[in-house]
């Protein structure tokens, strides 16, 4: 079967920026960081990272309590960032409920906070009279697209994908080869995060929470820099809409890029940390499902979470890969980790970078790090066309995704 061409259509944010793609860009743009000193991470011995990065502006009472009971904080982001998206696509209630529109929207794990709250009294006094039952459809797996669905009434597929760092990217990749290879027409694609004082301090267990910039929690992260010290966690929702080609041009909707590549490994040799030659892999395998070479991209959006090993394997494996002339950035300076959610938010600031001709820098980068220099650093507001591009996301697990982006052409 040959694959059908698959459009992005429709595009929906919340982010340390707020609520909306708008605001989002334009705060990545006026490099504006949303990373603050969080006060109640005073409140957890052992813990010595105190930044994160945290939703604002949400109303979740915009969603009929008849399906936000059994929402988080999670489930929200990605029903409101689901909701835009779907109308800047022109969808409706009939495209909806047709059956042919399918979810992929994923999380790392279900609702850590409705988990603290659903279980503290069951093992903290054994008792079961405080547990309500729509706690469970906040903290299952697939709570995000579940929830997505039914306040949606999208009746097609559903995929929960649950790769750490991954996730959003996996949604949209496997979601594009369901519209590619006619199983579903259109497919709600991305991931959702909620902040959770346990998500930070698992990166901090590990070494990899950044530590040094608590009273400047604006300076950190610090992708690529001589002196970035680790993840700042974060939260949000990024979601897109695919959309076979010929359905977009048919309903005469705007067709804001293309996905034409996807690319997923398995690196074994570790569970944390990563591996370049992996990550070359990754790339490589995107680019020939793109049907393109190296020297094609004309701007690699990097996973880089400001961490050493991380930032050096990811420079090791574009420089093999590319080589050091194709310009490279990361987003997480500008709004730290948003973990689940990050593949698909960097993917909606490639397309703003697209439609602008602007290449956004990557945020705390004031010194390159010696092991970072092989490759060429976008450092300021560059105007430079964008037809092609990749963005990359490394999880834990050894779970690489890489997705090929391309403006929309009609030939």
């Amino acid at each position: 079967m040959q694959p059908r061409r698959v459009a992005v259509t429709g595009m929906g944010a919340v982010s340390p920026s707020g609520v909306g793609v708008t605001g989002y860009f334009s705060a990545l743009k006026n490099g504006e960081s949303g990373v603050r000193c969080i006060p109640e991470l005073r409140d957890y011995n052992g813990l010595k990272s105190m930044v994160a990065a945290r939703v604002s502006g949400v109303d979740p009472k915009t969603i009929h309590r008849k399906f936000r009971r059994t929402m988080s904080a999670m489930s929200v982001y990605a029903t409101l960032a689901s909701r835009d998206a779907l109308t800047q696509a022109g969808l409706g209630e009939t495209e909806c409920a047709g059956g042919r529109m399918g979810v992929a929207i994923g999380s790392s794990v279900g609702s850590p906070l409705s988990t603290q709250k659903s279980y503290s009294e069951f093992f903290n006094y054994n008792s079961l009279e405080q547990m309500r039952s729509t706690g469970f459809f906040q903290i299952m797996n697939h709570s995000c697209a579940a929830n997505v669905s039914h306040a949606l009434d999208i009746r097609g597929r559903i995929l929960a994908c649950s790769a750490a760092c991954s996730t959003s990217c996996q949604s949209i990749g496997y979601g594009y080869e369901m519209v590619a290879y006619g199983k579903q027409d259109i497919m709600l694609c991305g991931g959702a995060e909620e902040f959770h004082p346990l998500i930070t301090a698992t990166f901090d267990i590990m070494n990899a929470a950044s530590v040094e910039f608590n009273d400047r929690p604006t300076q950190t992260p610090r992708p690529f820099d001589r002196d970035r010290d680790g993840v700042v966690c974060s939260e949000g929702s990024g979601v897109l809409v695919l959309e076979s080609m010929d359905s977009a041009e048919a309903r005469g909707v705007e067709i804001l890029a293309e996905i034409v590549g996807f690319g997923t490994v398995s690196d074994t040799s570790n569970m944390v940390n990563p591996d370049s030659a992996s990550m070359e892999a990754c790339m490589a395998e995107a680019l020939a499902d793109a049907g393109m070479g190296p020297g094609e991209i004309d701007y690699i959006n990097a996973h880089a979470t400001g961490t050493p090993q991380g930032d050096t394997a990811e420079c090791d494996a574009i420089y093999r890969l590319f080589g050091g002339e194709t310009p490279v950035s990361s987003m997480k300076g500008h709004m730290g980790h948003t973990m689940a959610a990050s593949g698909a938010l960097e993917i909606l600031a490639i397309i703003g970078m697209m439609e602008s001709g602007v290449l956004i820098p990557t945020l705390n980068l004031d010194n390159v790090d010696d092991s970072c220099k092989k490759i060429r650093h976008v450092r300021g507001l560059e105007d430079r066309p964008v037809r092609c591009a990749i963005k990359n996301n490394f999880a834990f697990g050894g779970v690489n995704s890489s997705v090929v982006l391309r403006r929309y052409r009609n030939d």
